[in-house]
C-alpha cells in the first residue's frame, strides 16, 4: 500500500521560509512523477509545482516562481518544496502526489493528507 505523508507546514510570517517534505512508502519514489498542490479555503485545488522521477524539468505554477523549489531524494523516498519569500497569499493546505505517468498526465494515484501553511500579514 502506498502512503504519502507530508510535514513541515505551520505559522510563519510573511517574507519567511518553510521547508515541507513528503515521505512516500509502499514503492520507491522513482517510480513516480511527483508533485505539489495546494488548496485554500473556499478556493480549488491548485497544482504548485511538479517534477519528474529524476528531477529533472520541474515545472510551477506562475505565482510561485523564484519562490519555490520543488526537489526529490529518491533514496530518501522523500520529496521536498523549499517555500521562501512567503506571503499570505500562500496559505493553504499543501498536499503532495504521485503519478504514475513518467510526465504526469491524467490523474494522480496517490495523495497526501495534507499539511496546513498559514503566513501571516
Amino acid at each position: 500500500q502506498v502512503q504519502l505523508v507530508e510535514s513541515g507546514g505551520g505559522l510563519v510570517q510573511a517574507g519567511g521560509s518553510l521547508r515541507l517534505s513528503c515521505a512516500v512508502s509502499g514503492r520507491t519514489l522513482s517510480d513516480f512523477y511527483m508533485a505539489w498542490f495546494r488548496q485554500a479555503p473556499g478556493q480549488d485545488r491548485e497544482f504548485v509545482a511538479g517534477v519528474n522521477w529524476n528531477g529533472a524539468s520541474p515545472l510551477y505554477t506562475q505565482s510561485v516562481k523564484g519562490r519555490f523549489t520543488i526537489s526529490r531524494d529518491n533514496a530518501k523516498n522523500t520529496l521536498y518544496l523549499q517555500m521562501n519569500s512567503l506571503e499570505p497569499e500562500d496559505t493553504a493546505v499543501y498536499c503532495c502526489a504521485a503519478n504514475t505517468h513518467v510526465y504526469g498526465f491524467g490523474l494522480y494515484d496517490y495523495w497526501g493528507q495534507g499539511t496546513q501553511v498559514t503566513v501571516s500579514s
